[in-house]
């Protein structure tokens, strides 16, 4: 006995969306994992509940979501949107081979200058706030200049992604080393 073909469409009881998120939040979480390990490839996710609460995945191998993001904006316009377009083909195809409804409206559906626009204001955005962090950053030696709790937590979270970033690459040198060392032990008896 199957499951049952479930329809997709809204769930209009709070709670039982909220537990279909819950249930369905931890399948999508599981499959990012495996997709991360098995082909290591860079997995972010970021989730926000029905409630607004919001769930952020960076996979094992990642370097992070920094960086990840990085990678990201160095795409250029062309081929974000290239790549946009074939995330939406894709679900097409997922749909029509579905018995659920796909809705085209639903989709975001932009000129390429209204999309420019669009991230022209995001890039801004995000520079202004980069100027704002790295001022606060450049200010940590003076405990005088913090104005509120946020630029403390800023400034510990730099620090412990910065401490986290430096241990990774001590254990990635000791490993460097330690298989250097065993590859001249190896010739040293071979030698011998």
């Amino acid at each position: 006995m199957g499951r049952k073909k479930l329809k997709i469409q809204r769930l209009e009881d709070l709670k039982a969306r909220q537990a279909k998120y819950s249930k369905r939040k931890t399948g999508i979480l599981k499959k990012a994992k495996e997709l991360n390990i098995l082909c290591e490839v860079d997995v972010v996710l970021l989730f926000f509940s029905p409630s607004g609460r919001p769930t952020l995945f960076v996979g094992q191998n990642s370097t992070g979501l920094s960086s990840i993001l990085k990678r990201l904006s160095n795409l250029s316009f062309e081929e974000r949107e290239e790549r946009r377009a074939y995330t939406i083909e894709m679900l097409k195809k997922i749909y029509e081979n579905s018995e659920s409804e796909f809705d085209l409206l639903s989709l975001p559906h932009a000129t390429n200058a209204d999309t420019l626009k669009l991230y022209e204001d995001e890039l801004q955005e995000l520079k202004d706030k980069l100027v704002e962090k790295s001022k606060i950053l450049r200010d940590w030696r003076n405990p005088n200049n913090v104005e509120d709790l946020n630029q403390i937590k800023m400034m510990e979270d730099h620090l412990i992604a910065s401490l986290n970033g430096l241990r990774s690459r001590r254990n990635q040198l000791a490993m460097e080393q330690q298989i250097r060392e065993r590859e001249l032990e190896g010739n040293e008896n071979l030698e011998t």
